[in-house]
């Protein structure tokens, strides 16, 4: 896969997580590609990638490591993510 590839990927996987009521995370991602449990720069880089891209955000910005940052689609920044009143 291209990076861009992988950085929809990471997207779709984000979107459709939140969609089960869940947020993504490094371990998450790396299942989501197929990586082993020795491979976390890989999945961290993904994440990166697509956070630069504008596509996802940090879903709680007060966990400043990354081992616990969670994620979600750049569409929910600002909303409440486990109380779906507030996002329709």
């Amino acid at each position: 896969m291209t990076k861009g590839e992988k950085t929809e990927a990471c997207y779709q996987h984000a979107c459709l997580l939140n969609e089960d009521g869940l947020t993504m995370n490094n371990q998450s991602v790396r299942e989501r590609f197929n990586l082993n449990k020795t491979q976390p720069a890989v999945a961290s880089r993904i994440i990166a990638d697509t956070l630069e891209a504008g596509l996802i955000k940090i879903s709680n910005a007060d966990i400043t490591s990354q081992k616990y940052a969670t994620y979600v689609p750049y569409y929910l920044e600002g909303l409440m993510r486990f109380d779906r009143t507030n996002i329709y």
